[in-house]
């Protein structure tokens, strides 16, 4: 699967005309940071952080975006720290499409692809998937066609009962870590169209726990002896075998485009000796 543009942002700016001011207020108290110590980390002074958040004080571009780096506000909201403060945003938004990130669009595919038979895929900002590769195809098998519609979503395909989640033996302790994750990403980002997915996806319903959920078995579907996993499985039923992954989530370091900044590369790690030698029996 090519990298597609998916045609949403995760935009969570307050609105311009709040002012710089309260807007950096309610960033340094989300990140329970006080005036004093902030003031600190930007080499100011407690009074002019004050000042600026009051409206007493213009900060000029420089002061806003040195704030910006030591709040760890993400860069979609950085521009609009800009604009409130009426300056022209910093950083682009280039679509994925665009000829100016062919070699980025090149190297990811090249990456998920080397990753192969085992699964991988590249999500934004509101896990719409843009790329991904056999591995995660396969995983999709016999998922309908309806959640497999444009844009694609990585949640929804997890957690729906539709979707992958009547196939994770560990349904539950799986769901409460993914929510955990995207409760982390809307403290971060502070995005109302996260937070609609989030309402969304938590709502679907969960099957009753069954005895024996969530207990693995070998590559011939008989009970395995018990893993010692360094943390927390996805157990995933594939062909009547139960297939375990670690996920790892890569993003780009120090972006300065808002894409690129909001791009996450997630691999699937097998787990166990049996998922390793099903994955690769699959290799041609």
């Amino acid at each position: 699967m090519s990298i597609v543009a998916s045609g949403s942002g995760s935009s969570a700016a307050a609105p311009a005309d709040k002012g710089v001011g309260p807007l950096l207020r309610a960033w340094r108290e989300q990140r329970r940071v006080s005036q004093l110590e902030l003031a600190l980390r930007a080499d100011s002074s407690a009074r002019h952080i004050s000042f600026v958040e009051t409206g007493r004080s213009r900060p000029s571009e420089e002061m806003v975006l040195r704030l910006a780096e030591h709040l760890d506000v993400p860069v979609r909201e950085r521009n609009a720290l800009l604009l409130a403060a009426g300056y022209a945003p910093r950083y682009p938004e280039t679509p994925l499409a665009d000829p100016a990130l062919d070699a980025l669009r090149e190297g990811v595919e090249r990456l998920i692809q080397g990753y192969e038979p085992y699964p991988a895929l590249v999500v934004d900002a509101m896990y719409n998937v843009v790329a991904a590769n056999r591995g995660i195809l396969m995983l999709l098998d016999g998922v309908p066609a309806s959640l497999l519609a444009a844009p694609l979503n990585a949640m929804r395909l997890t957690l729906h009962p539709e979707g992958l989640a009547p196939r994770i033996r560990n349904l539950r302790a799986w769901r409460g870590h993914l929510l955990d994750q995207m409760d982390r990403q809307i403290a971060l980002r502070r995005s109302e169209p996260l937070r609609a997915l989030y309402e969304e996806v938590a709502a679907y319903p969960v099957p009753e726990e069954e005895e024996g959920e969530g207990e693995g078995e070998t590559d011939y579907g008989q009970p395995a002896e018990p893993v010692p996993y360094f943390a927390l499985p996805m157990l995933i039923e594939h062909e009547g075998r139960t297939l375990s992954f670690i996920s790892s989530i890569s993003t780009f370091n120090t972006p300065m485009d808002v894409t690129v900044a909001e791009l996450a590369i997630e691999t699937l790690l097998p787990a166990d000796p049996a998922t390793v030698k099903y994955l690769q029996s699959l290799t041609p």
